[in-house]
């Protein structure tokens, strides 16, 4: 009873995706593999294939204020992970929930454009991510091209993450998984200065939720106490291995196998 007891919760801020590939559905598939517990909180009900978001709505906030705060004064949440957003007001309503709870790390996903090129964010958006949660990040994992829409100003990877760690995020993992290099080389900062990079076989299939994966394992790292570099190493291992074991299951982009550690030797 006390293993069960003392599971550690991840609150999700997610848009739900009605193909399973990204958002809340991947935040907890993710979660429970590293042996949380998702409380999953709709930001968007989006309507998506595999190979593209075809709309969204964003949640009243009232309703998704109620959703975060009848969890936090039951359970006891040990990491917050933020995904799609969709509206300013979203921003705005998620900031009043995390000012209340400013001990607990945030792990952010700044999903700002789909695997399809669909716009997801505008600039009114993005500037209310930068003012209010930015200050509240622990660790932002945006790829290249969320690197370049969060920081237009830098004309460097290097000089993305300086901004976004002088906006506030204390760690910044930039994903290379949308640049032209043999291997997908991701690269973490802090303390503005660049800490590690790691390389990555890459694989030659398209993926949805990858980000979202990465994000999740992440926040379950840090929710058992993993320190952070030990946690984005190893989340991106795991993130690897979803991706090694994705399936087709659409007509789009593959979807990464999130329990493939459940498979026989007969299912590889």
């Amino acid at each position: 009873m006390d293993a069960q007891e003392n599971t550690p919760v991840v609150m999700v801020f997610s848009g739900n995706d009605p193909t399973g590939g990204a958002g809340i559905q991947a935040d907890i598939e993710t979660l429970a593999s590293m042996g949380c517990h998702a409380a999953p909180v709709v930001t968007a009900i989006t309507v998506q294939d595999t190979q593209d978001v075809k709309g969204f709505a964003s949640i009243d906030t009232s309703m998704l204020v109620q959703q975060a705060r009848a969890v936090l004064e039951d359970m006891n949440v040990a990491c917050f992970k933020i995904g799609m957003l969709g509206s300013l007001e979203v921003v705005e309503a998620i900031h009043s929930v995390l000012m209340d709870y400013s001990d607990i790390p945030v792990v952010l996903d700044p999903v700002l454009i789909s695997g399809g090129g669909t716009n997801l964010a505008d600039d009114e958006l993005i500037d209310g991510m930068a003012n209010l949660l930015f200050p509240l990040t622990t660790i932002i994992t945006p790829n290249s091209i969320e690197a370049k829409m969060l920081a237009p100003e830098a004309d460097t990877l290097d000089a993305c993450a300086q901004v976004l760690q002088e906006l506030g995020c204390e760690f910044v993992l930039i994903t290379g998984t949308h640049e032209n290099s043999a291997e997908v080389v991701n690269r973490f900062y802090a303390e503005q200065k660049l800490l590690e990079t790691f390389n990555w076989e890459r694989l030659a299939e398209s993926f949805h939720g990858s980000g979202c994966t990465l994000a999740s394992s992440i926040a379950g790292m840090l929710a058992n106490n993993v320190e952070p570099l030990t946690a984005v190493n190893e989340a991106q291992e795991y993130t690897w291995n979803t991706l090694k074991y994705g399936r087709r299951l659409g007509m789009g982009q593959y979807i990464p196998n999130r329990l493939f550690w459940a498979l026989n030797d007969d299912d590889e």
